[in-house]
């Protein structure tokens, strides 16, 4: 039996293109605001907020809605279960790619 996972059993919530750069971006900071994840990503307004109300769902993210001065502001961060599943997540992507990877 192979050593690693088939990408059709990866992660759903993480294996989705948009949510991946996402968390990407996430693991990357400890948290970052709205506009810093549409700059990004180069995702749009409304595919953004979806999907972050999806991570946010599963408990990956964390949302915070306050304001800088008078001015409104989102900040996202991954949570300790996002990030424990982006870990894992990206050592599947290893194994799977190194497995079947050039020999």
């Amino acid at each position: 039996m192979a050593d690693f996972t088939l990408p059709s059993k990866f992660d759903r919530m993480i294996h989705q293109p948009v949510r991946l750069a996402i968390i990407a971006v996430l693991a990357g900071c400890e948290s970052a605001d709205f506009t810093y994840l549409l700059n990004a990503t180069e995702i749009n307004k409304g595919t953004l907020s979806k999907n972050l109300s999806a991570l946010e769902e599963v408990e990956y993210v964390e949302i915070t809605k306050g304001y800088k001065g008078k001015i409104p502001n989102t900040s996202v961060k991954l949570t300790a279960k996002g990030r424990r599943a982006f870990t894992q997540y990206r050592r599947q992507y290893r194994r799977f790619i190194d497995a079947v990877g050039e020999k």
